[in-house]
């Protein structure tokens, strides 16, 4: 999904992911040529062609997420970090450091070991001389989805920037009090590199929830109406009431849930159903884990319906087209949309920071 947001002007060199479902989806969409399917501990630096302009990297979230185990960088799956900054290290001592690095993460990240781990991640970055900032960016203002990402843009020092994608203090909405409060435990090297990069706002988001809902998904059913009566004896009375006012709008309403655990009054932990009617999907996530499926409720007057959320509709609220090939197995679709990226947030990114560089500095923004 990064490459698609990066768009036409820009030449994948490599692709890397050691998920072979994840990567069968990548090589229906672009082809197997540039893709290794391995352990980025296991890749060499013989394996990584010519001169990157831009290296992107996601990461897994698991270990800096807030549902996590909290092991953070040091983690089995978050710790992937350090094996794949090393290839950026050997890069480096080979004369081919790329021009620029992103880092792609939860904005648990921020906050994991009391903001040790991103104070890692910034000395890492400015050891091997890059400038570098960080924005969290909401898919909201793209797509009809919740979705806050943690973006880290590095920039090599010899690169000149443009005045106009830099700025002199921090700024709403994408230098949030979490990423301020992250960049004030900053070491003085890294904070002497620091950018706050100056993102403009989007359009106004056009898409609403409505508009990515299949009539006929092929991938899930409605729910019986015991089905969904179960799932509404699992709201609280917030949300009960929630769906009684859209009982009463007089109009049909569509929304999404999420089942949780939540803790009672009698302090015992419950499986609890949310619901939102505000035109936006929750954050999708992967079903592993224990993280539950998202679902799409109905209501019009007394008659409520529910399913699951299909893995097209997922698809729509990542940004992607409906060419765009999807694995046939509904838990794989949805563990691939559920673990990307908002395309449409890579695209602005691009546009605004990354191609702005690479001009300024006469640089080709194709390979």
């Amino acid at each position: 999904m990064a490459r698609i947001g990066l768009g036409h002007r820009w030449q994948c060199l490599f692709a890397n992911d050691n998920d072979v479902k994840k990567a069968r989806a990548y090589s229906e969409n672009f082809g197997e040529g540039e893709l290794l399917i391995e352990d980025v501990a296991n890749v060499s630096v013989t394996q990584l062609p010519q001169h990157a302009d831009l290296v992107w990297a996601s990461f897994p979230c698991q270990d800096l997420s807030l549902a996590g185990n909290g092991a953070g960088l040091n983690g089995d799956r978050s710790g992937t970090f350090w094996p794949f900054w090393s290839l950026i290290e050997d890069l480096d001592d080979e004369g081919r450091k790329p021009k620029m690095v992103v880092l792609e993460n939860v904005c648990g990240a921020l906050t994991s070991h009391e903001g040790k781990d991103f104070c890692s991640i910034a000395d890492t970055l400015a050891g091997r001389d890059y400038r570098l900032g960080a924005l969290v960016v909401d898919a909201s203002h793209f797509l009809a989805q919740s979705r806050k990402r943690l973006f880290i843009v590095a920039v090599r020092k010899n690169l000149k920037l443009p005045d106009f994608i830099c700025s002199r203090a921090p700024s709403s909405p994408f230098h949030t009090k979490s990423l301020i409060e992250a960049h004030s435990k900053l070491s003085g090297t890294s904070e002497r590199n620091w950018v706050w990069w100056n993102l403009p706002l989007p359009a106004p988001r056009e898409q609403n929830l409505t508009d990515v809902l299949e009539l006929e998904p092929r991938d899930v059913r409605w729910h019986s109406a015991a089905e969904t009566a179960r799932l509404l004896s699992l709201m609280s009375p917030v949300n009960l009431r929630k769906v009684e006012e859209a009982r009463n709008h007089g109009q049909q309403l569509i929304g999404t849930i999420y089942k949780r655990t939540r803790k009672g009054n009698d302090g015992v932990r419950r499986q609890r159903a949310e619901v939102r009617f505000d035109g936006i999907a929750g954050c999708l996530r992967t079903p592993a884990g224990g993280s539950s499926r998202q679902l799409v409720i109905v209501v019009n007057g007394e008659q409520v319906r529910s399913r699951l959320l299909s893995s097209r509709e997922a698809a729509r609220l990542m940004g992607l087209q409906d060419s765009y090939a999807l694995p046939e197995n509904y838990n794989d679709a949805y563990h691939l949309i559920g673990d990307g990226l908002a395309v449409p947030v890579v695209t602005h990114l691009s546009k605004n920071i990354l191609e702005p560089i690479l001009e300024t500095n006469r640089i080709p923004v194709a390979a």
